[in-house]
């Protein structure tokens, strides 16, 4: 079992950035595929980014493919998600997700634990 926690949230103004991070506890985070998703108010859960164990894969939908990269260190048991050029719509609550599958992974029943969250407000 993994126990997630996600920090670096915020206020930004459009067209700026954010790093979030998800540190992992418990069990290595290099034995799951991490991934991000993220919450508008009365929205369901998108997926924003997954990348693979050993973090030579990663894959993005076209809401987000070109402004935002996440990467992994997992020595240091940490995820990371980039975010560029950010816009309004980007608004919501993240989370990091593990899962005990390989990539290619997407929807939000493919993952087994998550974070808390944190939010990222982006103003116009």
């Amino acid at each position: 079992q993994v126990q997630l926690v996600e920090s670096g949230g915020g206020l930004v103004q459009a067209g700026g950035s954010l790093r979030l991070s998800c540190a992992a506890s418990g069990r290595t985070a290099s034995s799951y595929t991490m991934g991000w998703f993220r919450q508008a108010p009365g929205k369901e859960r998108d997926f924003v980014a997954v990348i693979s164990r050993s973090g030579a894969y990663t894959y993005y939908p076209d809401s987000v493919k070109g402004r935002f990269i996440i990467s992994r260190d997992n020595a240091k048991n940490t995820v990371y998600l980039q975010m560029n050029s950010l816009r309004p719509e980007d608004t919501g609550v993240y989370y990091c997700a593990a899962t005990y599958r390989a990539v290619p992974v997407s929807r939000s029943e493919e993952f087994n634990y998550w974070g808390q969250g944190t939010q990222v407000t982006v103003s116009s």
